[in-house]
């Protein structure tokens, strides 16, 4: 069998950490996550139109792991539909007990939370999806709609949002998820609503939104599992986008209000503009990783589901 070696005429290098500039056909063992991982070269991105909604809404809730497997429900105006989506078709499902817009999902397709939202009864509402029914949990401490989240079903996080249904009500509040109890945790640096969020219960980022006196904001800020660090803008001011991505160092970032249509991914240094959606549009949820994204739904196309996949960048071959 052909070796890597005499192809290469190397041998494959060990390191700790993965190098800081490697080039395409680049092979390494990373000793410290014991895999090995190849360049595949620059990364890029496209998005592809997939199955249309049931009921065409703005204003949703969005969870899943990748585009082919993700849950849409609640929305505008003051909706409890429930959709799942297996990668070619939305069927409709069980609704949430309490119907609301302005709402944000956290975990996968069939293990999720729906958080928050209006009207603001239900702002501090918290339901679980166990892959067939809602069930309503415990409240949230602080009533909010248009929050940012991230993690799973029983480990989640949710930040900012709005306080009151109208400005100046921007909250700095970040809460932890459990499974049982929300506890609230240090603030963000600058409150907001209308932003997104990506990432883990412990390494979360938050970006875009606006803030008092209705300004649209790029801020970004990641989470480490105690405190918010302000990290670089993104490159577009813009509030009500989707976010998706498994950690705050491989984040995604779509849409927006204007609409716009431009997709940025953060790469735990920098925002990079890609491929825009085929479909300009604000108030969309967001679902999915970076390879394996979604975006559903939003004022512009209430239908649309966009499917997000990419190619190249760092790939670990095998790791142990």
């Amino acid at each position: 069998m052909t070796k890597y070696r005499e192809i290469k005429g190397t041998l494959i290098q060990n390191v700790s950490a993965d190098p800081p500039a490697s080039f395409e056909g680049q092979v390494w063992y990373n000793t410290t996550s014991n895999a090995l991982k190849i360049d595949k070269g620059a990364l890029v991105g496209a998005w592809a139109t997939g199955g249309a909604l049931n009921t065409g809404r703005a204003k949703l809730g969005g969870a899943g792991a990748t585009n082919t497997a993700a849950l849409a429900f609640g929305g505008g105006p003051y909706l409890a539909e429930t959709e799942s989506y297996n990668g070619t078709n939305w069927t409709e499902v069980n609704d949430l007990n309490s119907a609301r817009e302005k709402l944000v999902g956290v975990g996968t397709s069939t293990a999720a939370i729906a958080v928050g939202g209006r009207p603001n009864t239900h702002g501090a509402k918290t339901e679980n999806w166990n892959g067939t029914n809602w069930t309503e949990v415990n409240d949230l401490n602080s009533l909010r709609n248009y929050m940012g989240g991230c993690g799973i079903s029983t480990a989640a996080l949710v930040f900012g949002g709005n306080a009151t249904p109208v400005l100046p009500g921007t909250s700095v509040v970040t809460e932890s998820w459990n499974g049982t109890n929300w506890t609230e945790l240090n603030d963000m640096n600058t409150g907001r609503s209308g932003l997104a969020g990506a990432g883990t219960q412990t390494a979360g980022i938050g970006f875009g939104g606006y803030t008092p006196g209705d300004t649209n904001q790029a801020l970004a800020e990641s989470w480490n599992g105690t405190n918010w660090t302000e990290v670089n803008d993104l490159n577009t001011a813009r509030r009500f986008l989707g976010g998706a991505g498994s950690t705050n160092t491989a984040a995604l970032a779509f849409g927006g209000y204007g609409p716009t249509g431009q997709t940025e991914l953060y790469n735990g240094t920098n925002w990079t503009e890609l491929a825009d959606l085929s479909t300009a549009r604000f108030r969309l949820a967001g679902a999915g990783t970076i390879p394996s994204a979604l975006a559903i739904g939003g004022v512009g196309s209430p239908t649309a589901t966009e499917e997000w996949s990419t190619t190249g960048g760092i790939e670990t071959i095998t790791s142990s």
